[in-house]
């Protein structure tokens, strides 16, 4: 009886069954330039857009910051995983730059060359909500990988404290901060409130 051959792949576990596998075709530095550029692109356009509105809806850093997180949080969930949701199933074959993108995150995390169910789910609400749903999934996603003890990883720092957590951080991050700074802002406003109906009631 013949053995099946199982397509060689850089992913973990090495026994992943990824019979559809393609090697990339663009070197490590090239895909990360791509990357670097695009996310430049995207945050220059940001901040040029955060600057025209300065005077008008955006006054003080603080609303600049915040419409510069959220403009570039909506352009990288809709192409970069909005490409991820649409190809899951065919991404470890494809050649495409955004594929090829994806090819070399998963080595960091290989749930994604693998249509896993949490990471498709999580990747497809974040394309729609954002903030509050981002560490949610983010937890979820850190805490699922840890639990398990890591099995999709390469255990290479490089792709686990570069890749996996240093990638990740900024979602769960500015999301935090966004959270603190909204929390105060209604504490702020219920503190007041509550001074102004005590001040009615004494008079």
């Amino acid at each position: 009886m013949a053995t099946a051959v199982r397509t060689p792949h850089p992913y973990y576990p090495q026994d992943l069954v990824l019979n559809h596998y393609v090697a990339n075709t663009y070197t490590v530095p090239q895909i990360l330039g791509c990357v670097s550029i695009a996310f430049s692109t995207i945050a220059v356009m940001a901040a040029a857009l955060a600057y025209q509105r300065r005077q008008s809806t955006l006054k003080g850093r603080r609303a600049q910051w915040t419409f510069f997180w959220f403009f570039l949080c909506g352009m990288i969930h809709t192409v970069f995983e909005g490409y991820f949701g649409l190809h899951h199933a065919t991404i470890a074959s494809e050649t495409t730059l955004l594929a090829q993108v994806w090819k070399e995150y998963a080595l960091s995390d290989s749930r994604y060359m693998t249509s896993n169910t949490l990471v498709l789910i999580m990747e497809r609400i974040t394309i729609l909500v954002l903030s509050l749903c981002q560490i949610y999934s983010c937890t979820l996603y850190y805490l699922t990988s840890m639990v398990e003890g890591s099995p999709h990883c390469d255990p290479d720092p490089y792709y686990v404290y570069f890749y996996f957590v240093f990638f990740n951080s900024f979602w769960m991050i500015a999301p935090i901060l966004l959270l603190t700074e909204s929390i105060t802002a209604l504490t702020k406003a219920v503190k007041k409130h509550e001074e102004e109906l005590s001040k009615k009631s004494c008079k």
